[in-house]
Parts: C-alpha cells; sequence; structure tokens
C-alpha cells in the first residue's frame, strides 16, 4: 500500500519547462510497485519526507514538489522534474545532495541508477565551463586535425624525479604530445612533487627544441584543497600549462574552487575511482551524469574510456559521453536519455586510455573522430625497444590512420609500428 507521505508525485501530464530534469533506472523492492517506488523517489530528492508533515502545507507542497511526469515500466525508466528553485545556483555539491543523496539508500528500491541530467538554461548560465575546451587545447599545441597523442609515465609509482623525467623525455622525442603522471603519483618520499615538476619540464624544454614541437607536461595536483591549490600555483610559476586532477578523489566543492579560481591552466581530469559508482548497470551513477558535471564545472579533459582498451564500457557508452562533452547540442536518443544545450560552455576534449596501443588506434579514430586526446601507457612503453620507439609506433598509426593507410601496410615502411603490432597485434 502506498505511503501517503509519497503520494501526490506522479503527474504524466507535466511538461517541464525551466525545470531540472533527471532520468533514473530503478527497481522496486518486493510488494512494492514502480509508481509507488518512484514517487518515493521525487519525494526523499525534493521536499519530502517518511510521513506526513505538519509544516508542509498544501501550497509549499504544490511549488516545490519534484514530478514525475514519465514513466517507461517497461525498460524500468522514469523522468523526474525539479522545480529550480530547490536548487542553489552554482552548487554542484547541494546538486547531488538532492537527486543522488539519500534516495539510494531508500527501502523502497532494491536497486536505483541516475541516468542523466538536463540541466535548464538559468542553471547552466551560474557556470563558467572549460576555460580552454577543444580549440584552446589545439591552439596551444599548433595542431588542428590529428588526435593529440599522450602517454602516462609507466611504473605509475617507483621512478624518481630524473627517472621520470628521462621517460618523458624519450615519449616526446618520439612524438607524444602530452607527457602525464598517472593517477596515484603526487609527492612520495622516493619522487618529490617540486623536484620532478622542475626536472620533467626541463625534459620537456628540451625536447621541445630538439623536435620543434609543442610538448606539455601534466603533473598530478591530486591533495587535501590547500595543498591542492598550492600545486597549482606552483605549476603555473613553472611555467607549465596543464594541472591534472582526480575529480573523483578530490570532490566537486574542490573542482569548483580550482576552475574558479583561474590560473589559467589547461585542467585535465581524470577519473579514477569512478567505477565504484558507474560499473552496476542498475545502482549508482552514470559515467554520462560524471562527464556532464565536469563539463559544467570546466574541466578542459576528461578520461571517457577506450571502447577496446583493458577497462570496462562499450562503445555506444563512451561515444555517448565524448559527445556529451564535446558537442554544444545534445539529442536524445544513441545514449542520451535527456537533451542538452550547454549554451556558452565550450566543449572539454575527450581523452581515451587504458590498454591502449598502436594497434587499437583505427578502432578509437573511427568510433569517435579526430577530436581526442590517444593515451598510451604500456602500449608505449611496453614497446619491445623501449619508450622513444613505442612513441614513434603510435605516432605513426595515427599519421598513417589518418591518411585512411592500413596499419599493416604502414608497418611495411616503419620498423617501429612493425614491431607493436608484432607484439598486440589489432
Amino acid at each position: 500500500m502506498l505511503n501517503q507521505a509519497y503520494s501526490g508525485y506522479l503527474n504524466p501530464k507535466y511538461i517541464p519547462k525551466a525545470d531540472l530534469v533527471a532520468a533514473f533506472y530503478l527497481e522496486p523492492a518486493q510488494h512494492v510497485s514502480f509508481e509507488e517506488a518512484v514517487q518515493a523517489i521525487a519525494s526523499e530528492s525534493s521536499i519530502g519526507t517518511w510521513t506526513d508533515l505538519g509544516t508542509l502545507s498544501p501550497q509549499l507542497k504544490k511549488r516545490l514538489h519534484a514530478r514525475v511526469f514519465h514513466l517507461d515500466k517497461r525498460n524500468g525508466i522514469a523522468l523526474i522534474a525539479y522545480p529550480l528553485e530547490l536548487f542553489e545556483q552554482g552548487n554542484v555539491p547541494q546538486l547531488l545532495s538532492s537527486v543522488a543523496g539519500n534516495v539510494f539508500g531508500m527501502k523502497e528500491v532494491n536497486n536505483l541508477r541516475l541516468l542523466d541530467i538536463n540541466f535548464p538554461n538559468r542553471y547552466l548560465r551560474h557556470f563558467k565551463g572549460p576555460h580552454f575546451g577543444i580549440d584552446g587545447i589545439r591552439s596551444t599545441f599548433k595542431v588542428h586535425k590529428r588526435p593529440l597523442l599522450g602517454t602516462i609515465i609507466k611504473p605509475k609509482l617507483g621512478l624518481d624525479e630524473k627517472q621520470h623525467a628521462n621517460v618523458a623525455f624519450k615519449a616526446w622525442l618520439g612524438g607524444c604530445d602530452l607527457v602525464k603522471d598517472d593517477e596515484n603519483l603526487t609527492s612520495m618520499r622516493f619522487n618529490n612533487f617540486e623536484k620532478r615538476l622542475h626536472e620533467t619540464l626541463k625534459a620537456r624544454d628540451k625536447a621541445e627544441k630538439i623536435t620543434g614541437e609543442k610538448k606539455a607536461y601534466m603533473p598530478n595536483i591530486t591533495a587535501p584543497f590547500n595543498e591542492m591549490m598550492h600545486r597549482a600555483k606552483l605549476v603555473k610559476q613553472a611555467g607549465c600549462e596543464y594541472a591534472m586532477v582526480d575529480v573523483v578523489s578530490v570532490g566537486w566543492s574542490a573542482l569548483q574552487d580550482l576552475r574558479d579560481a583561474d590560473l589559467n591552466l589547461i585542467l585535465h581530469a581524470h577519473r579514477a575511482g569512478h567505477a565504484a559508482f558507474t560499473r552496476n548497470p542498475k545502482h549508482g551513477i552514470s559515467m554520462l551524469v560524471i562527464a556532464k558535471l565536469c563539463r559544467l564545472i570546466g574541466m578542459d579533459q576528461l578520461h571517457i574510456g577506450a571502447i577496446a582498451g583493458k577497462m570496462e564500457g562499450g562503445k555506444a557508452d563512451v561515444k555517448a559521453i565524448g559527445e556529451e562533452i564535446e558537442d554544444r547540442i545534445v539529442n536524445k536518443g544513441k545514449g542520451h536519455i535527456l537533451a542538452e544545450n550547454w549554451l556558452h560552455l565550450k566543449p572539454a576534449l575527450a581523452v581515451c586510455s587504458g590498454g591502449l596501443h598502436p594497434g587499437k588506434v583505427p578502432v578509437l579514430m573511427k568510433a569517435l573522430g579526430n577530436d581526442i586526446v590517444i593515451q598510451m601507457g604500456g602500449g608505449i612503453h611496453g614497446h619491445p625497444l623501449g619508450t622513444k620507439h613505442g612513441a614513434m609506433a603510435a605516432r605513426q598509426a595515427i599519421e598513417a590512420t589518418m591518411k585512411g593507410i592500413p596499419l599493416h601496410y604502414a608497418a611495411m615502411k616503419h620498423f617501429e609500428l612493425a614491431l607493436a603490432l608484432r607484439k598486440w597485434g589489432k
């Protein structure tokens, strides 16, 4: 029987106008109907609770309650519209505390997943979005058509500052545009952040002189907030264009302050830890929502998956995430339950990583286009002839694919690529 405190939230005739809309997948608990479960979600995520309230007048409830306006019981999907008054403008933590807070622990559902959010224009206008975006990043490198090539220093932990810089130098010489720290390398006893920053930037400057190409280093500034901001400022003062941050680990509040500091750094968002709540297709929060929040706040680059790499994530999902951060207008369908008009917010650059090697390049570029960073770790450093030749092989794969040349033909002229294909295949 429906708890009367949760009644009155279902309105199939309602048409959202300036509302914030959330799409949920849900599986009701035993003996709870779909309609009962979704109204419980709408109540708890807006103004209601488990019992009737003498403090909640009918007028207040009518003005501020969430409205379930679409039910797809066959696929387990419900759309809920929230009056914009329920949200503090420019406050992502409060947004998530509302639509992705207590609802995940409610007894009325066995599984609940936040699939998508549509931000109304009035909400979007309180955010800056990416400072550089795709065009700004491409202008930095003077690379306007091909995918950018990046690598992650491997092993991810264990190298000292000079060893780290030497690996980066070899990768840049071989053809990488970007070199980044891995997600768990911050400031260690064996590899101090400041020393690593200066050693690696010296290697970058040397590589630029030799190659005649722009090169960039992405130091990981992830840390408690004050230290993170201190490191971001050190990075800027040292003449580095990038800062990398683990967005899930540092949290949305810290990310907003980092972006709002306007340090004129390209912000690279690593999504380490996301799969703890995005991987289960029936429960948690989708990676699509995380990607939208990163663009909203203002990350310039974001890891979206690799389709054919070591990490979970199918082609349709990865494509949808890439479209969400790179397109100005996103339409419903093909992985997008809700549409979005991003207004003034610049597109963020999609980063593909996780188990990639040169043989995967054609698949990635065919699926995601050229506006991506192709980032290889082991697929460069694990090359039979080492890091420099691994980077050469990766760059050769990109350039061959840009020209429409199959990799096995390109490998006839490039022994670095040939060795990579021999080791890893396609």
